[in-house]
């Protein structure tokens, strides 16, 4: 529990700047909204016809002139976005950093062994995702009160605890690859967010890529398709459980046989 607040602590900076950038930023395009709604309302049928672009953003399932599209098309992305890239970066560095630090020979030295390490350190990374999309739904849901609208309910519930699951998924992938590395790699971790990402429009735009729904988290966690369809893929939810699953007892396992540099 100790190493749990410590790591939590150590990136509670972090967490503050992600969430409250991604938050603010949420807030303010829902407030702004309001005064461009009549402009959206003209502008959502043009979008709607940009083919390829639309299909990508959802413009073609939903009108961004509504509060309910514009949400889902513009502001679930950056959400999107923004969580997993916080969630890769935290990820990646909680295990590499003793090394690149010069802690590990400290840390190891504890009476603790390294399965108990590697747990509570992902316990502390479960924390830091789980505050990031507490913090930042709590600056959404004060941008949609200040608007003065509010999105359907179950649709908006569903989506933020898929976006939950989406983003520790990325998280715990980039922590396996944490017990890999003897430094942390912020950059390749943000680029692996990144490239998820672009792995998602791929299967949108190009039927023969389609395979990659079931590679990239980004897609089963789609706000458009949530808000349409009232739900998420149970099928691509399972593969991401299982994605976790197997990221946690894999850093376990690579962690307790690595021959670690002081």
């Amino acid at each position: 529990m100790t190493l749990l607040w410590h790591e939590v602590r150590r990136n509670g900076k972090s967490l503050l700047i992600w969430a409250c950038s991604v938050g603010l930023l949420s807030a303010g395009c829902l407030l702004l909204f309001q005064g461009l709604e009549e402009s959206m309302g003209e502008m959502s049928e043009a979008f709607a016809n940009m083919g390829m672009f639309a299909t990508v953003l959802g413009m073609d399932k939903l009108s961004i002139g509504t509060m309910e599209g514009f949400y889902a098309t513009e502001i679930a992305l950056l959400y999107a976005i923004g969580g997993a890239m916080f969630a890769a970066m935290t990820g990646v560095a909680l295990l590499s950093k003793e090394e690149e630090g010069h802690t590990s020979e400290f840390l190891h030295t504890l009476p603790l062994g390294r399965a108990y390490i590697v747990g509570w350190k992902y316990a502390s990374l479960v924390v830091l995702v789980v505050s990031y999309n507490a913090l930042c739904l709590a600056w959404i849901l004060l941008g949609f009160a200040g608007a003065g609208q509010m999105p359907p309910v179950k649709e908006f519930a569903c989506y933020h605890g898929v976006q939950l699951l989406m983003h520790l998924e990325v998280g715990s992938v980039c922590y396996l690859a944490s017990s890999l590395w003897k430094r942390r790699q912020t950059g390749a971790a943000l680029g692996f967010a990144m490239l998820l990402y672009v792995a998602d429009l791929l299967c949108r735009i190009l039927p023969d890529m389609e395979g990659l729904k079931y590679v990239t988290p980004f897609y089963f966690s789609n706000g458009t398709d949530i808000f349409v369809e009232g739900r998420a893929d149970g099928g691509l939810l399972l593969i991401a459980g299982c994605v976790i699953l197997v990221s946690v007892l894999g850093a376990v396992a690579v962690y307790r046989r690595r021959d670690l540099a002081a």
